[in-house]
């Protein structure tokens, strides 16, 4: 409570100072009757925000923070060091920072109207004006396309985003010279760079490009220059450049040859607002994208950008919090790095802009009150005035499918939520050069935990000690490789041969995706091209019985072949085995899983040869018990093993996995269920529902038409689930007998309780 009335007292103090700084008037250095500033703030959002100073808290508070962030900057004084570092570096992260606060002061400027903001934004833009025309390329040679503040053009392109909008904030405050000075010497050849002098990041599909874009677009509008904004826009005219992708930071020029902001909004955007890389690049992307619209809004009105193919800009920005876990967290798909959540500063902006520019969806607040803080900007305060009022509403986040590709036509990730359960199934298409090899995989939470996991990717971001804090070779090695996911594996090989030229050719395709019965959610997808002459076909169902407390899951994987094959399907759980229902060798040393394909990363570590039972494999994790209960074959193997095995450096996490293979077979169906059943309290020393619900599962029918399980619980229940394989018409009538029984249904799935 004490802590508590000082925090306030504190806040009314600097709110004071704050209101006594915005009451001040400062003589400008010009008399410009320009309309500047205009890109994020604007003259009208100005003066509201000071009209409103004091009465808005979320707005005040991040305002103050703003501020003595800013002043503690002030006073240790302006750095502008020589280029040399990668990620985490010293030189790289001041460079970073000063972006950042650049930026920031430029606000402060605005909104408090004092001079001392406007002169520190000033001195720094002209210290880099001294140091910029003397400056090489980056020493740091492994980027495809390096920049000269930075090691690649990429964070180039984030600085001059950010000083853009600092430029604009303090443009009407310098003279006409200094002005002149600024572009001529900084600003229009920064811009040149970036584009000019390296058009194959420029140039292409990808989030680079789109920061590179918008990095010219945002000082094109700041200096009110048109052509170097159809420059951004459009992209370079008359530049030939490889259309081919050969390395990891390329991109591609899309199917229509188009370049340029628009076709970077164009291609990777699924008419649902998913972005093809997956979330963790979509958050980055979504602040280029987001910002840049804003600006094009507020001074070009007539682009309608909001607007453009169907608002997918406003779309992405609920889609992104829709492929967030309970706590915020992204979900990881392709490369993305755990722990990434929309309590990001780039995801502040995205919702405060969504609500702002998309028709004040109640929804947003909420995310914005757990975000705590708004942007200092039109939006932020459009935010704060809506929660003040009193117009927030909670965003629920439901079942989803949100398709992938241009046209909404490759695949799509499917997100089957019950209760606490969230699972997300990932049948989409290869998602640029950061997608990994891992179709038709899946992962698991559990009330915000990660249960059935997704390695993400492999890089510690930042971190200079790994590798300058950027990808690491593991991340070809192992994370991209599909062994690394919840996915079937053919013959130790990836999908596509683990070529990004043949997977991105490819995408899976939506069979089934229902979610109007909320105690059987389904989502079933088909892949065809991972492996010649293999076509693979997973249905995976979310069961909500009320006699328990949590839905389990039931996970359908069907393949069949033109010969024979080894099969291995792994799950990547978190947390210690309890116990196994099979008899597992534990071997002295552990062995390394195989050669290469990421195999070369696994070790075994214990050994089972299944006689055709049902096995059943308990773990605990953050308090909680799990199972695996699944069917098999006479002769299948499960492994028991971890990641880790040839990792010299230790860049990999050494995490377990259970494996199931199936060797010698052409076609092969596995089926298990997991569920969370149970709990420990550590304090009482007690374990609840410990073991399985589940009693049994039995394949009764399985052919090409149809497929049919049998899960019986330990309350006494049987359900019968039934999956038309070959017809997914939602008007179809099937009758598929059992037995001495027939089963008449409408639509590609039945769910019957038998009993």
């Amino acid at each position: 409570m004490k802590t508590n009335i000082l925090h306030k007292a504190f806040l009314f103090f600097v709110l004071a100072a704050l209101c006594s700084c915005a009451d001040k008037t400062t003589s400008s250095k010009t008399t410009s009757s320009s309309t500047h500033p205009s890109l994020i703030l604007t003259k009208t959002g100005v003066e509201n925000i000071r009209t409103h100073l004091g009465t808005i808290p979320i707005f005040d508070e991040t305002l103050a923070a703003t501020k003595a962030e800013v002043d503690a900057e002030i006073d240790n004084g302006i750095e502008v060091p020589i280029p040399k570092d990668y990620s985490g570096g010293h030189t790289h992260e001041r460079h970073k920072k000063n972006f950042f606060i650049l930026q920031k002061a430029g606000a402060l400027y605005q909104i408090l109207d004092n001079e001392t903001y406007a002169k520190y934004v000033k001195d720094m833009l002209f210290a880099y004006a001294t140091l910029y025309p003397t400056l090489p390329v980056h020493p740091k040679t492994r980027s495809y396309a390096r920049g000269k503040l930075f090691w690649q053009c990429l964070n180039d392109s984030n600085w001059l985003v950010y000083a853009s909008q600092a430029y604009d904030c303090i443009y009407d405050y310098l003279t006409t010279e200094e002005r002149a000075n600024l572009e001529t010497n900084l600003f229009k050849p920064f811009a040149d760079f970036i584009s000019k002098g390296n058009p194959k990041f420029f140039n292409r599909v990808h989030n680079h490009s789109t920061w590179g874009n918008v990095a010219v677009g945002m000082i094109a509008l700041a200096m009110d220059d048109d052509s170097l904004l159809q420059r951004a826009l459009y992209g370079l005219k008359d530049v030939n450049i490889d259309r081919d992708l050969k390395d990891d930071d390329g991109g591609y020029i899309n199917r229509d040859g188009k370049i340029g902001f628009f076709a970077n909004l164009d291609e990777p955007f699924s008419p649902d607002g998913y972005f093809t890389e997956g979330p963790y690049y979509q958050r980055y992307a979504s602040y280029p994208f987001l910002i840049f619209a804003q600006a094009l809004q507020n001074k070009k009105p007539e682009l309608k950008v909001f607007k453009h193919k169907d608002s997918v800009l406003l779309k992405s920005i609920t889609a992104l919090i829709n492929l967030s876990d309970k706590d915020g967290d992204f979900f990881l798909l392709n490369d993305a790095q755990k722990g990434m959540s929309y309590y990001t500063s780039a995801l502040v902006s995205a919702v405060d802009i969504g609500y702002h520019f998309g028709g004040q969806n109640p929804e947003l607040l909420s995310i914005a009150q757990k975000q705590n803080k708004v942007a200092l900007d039109d939006a932020g305060l459009a935010v704060a005035l809506g929660i003040k009022d009193g117009k927030t509403k909670p965003f629920v986040k439901k079942s989803i499918e949100l398709s992938d590709g241009p046209e909404g036509n490759q695949g799509a990730v499917g997100i089957l939520r019950s209760e606490a359960i969230e699972v997300v199934f990932k049948y989409t298409a290869h998602g640029l050069s950061h997608g990994h090899f891992d179709k038709l995989s899946y992962s698991l939470f559990d009330n915000g935990d990660e249960v059935i996991q997704d390695y993400g990717l492999a890089r510690y971001v930042n971190v200079e000690q790994k590798g300058g804090g950027n990808y690491l070779k593991e991340n070809k090695t192992w994370a991209k490789q599909s062994i690394a996911h919840n996915t079937l594996v053919q013959n130790e090989t990836s999908h596509f041969k683990g070529k990004y030229d043949i997977g991105s050719k490819y995408h899976s395709n939506s069979y089934i995706f229902n979610v109007e019965n909320k105690n059987i959610q389904i989502a079933s997808a088909k892949e065809d091209n991972a492996y010649p002459g293999t076509k693979l076909h997973r249905t995976m169902v979310t069961i909500k019985d009320d006699s328990y407390h949590n839905p389990y899951v039931l996970d359908i994987m069907r393949v069949s072949a033109t010969s024979s094959n080894q099969y291995d399907l792994p799950i990547y759980y978190l947390g210690q085995i309890m116990q196994t229902s099979f008899e597992y060798n534990k071997l002295p040393v552990p062995q390394i899983l195989g050669k290469n394909n990421g195999y070369q990363h696994l070790y075994k570590e214990a050994i089972a040869t299944t006689k055709g039972e049902t096995i059943t494999f308990n773990w605990l994790h953050n308090n909680k018990f799990y199972s695996y209960t699944a069917i098999t074959a006479p002769n299948d193997t499960v492994i028991l093993g971890s990641i880790g095995a040839n990792d010299p450096e230790y860049n990999l996490r050494n995490e377990p996995a259970l494996i199931l293979r199936k060797k010698g077979v052409k076609d092969a169906l596995f089926v298990s269920t997991i569920q969370s059943h149970g709990t420990y309290n550590p304090v009482f020393e007690t374990a609840i529902n410990a073991y399985s619900h589940i009693k049994s599962i039995v394949v009764v029918h399985n052919s090409k038409a149809y497929t049919a399980i049998q899960i019986e619980t330990d309350n006494g229940k049987t359900k019968l689930i039934i999956i038309s394989n070959e017809n997914n018409d939602a008007s179809k009538t099937h009758t598929l007998a059992l037995g001495d029984k027939v089963y008449t249904w409408k639509g590609p799935f039945k769910c019957k309780e038998l009993n």
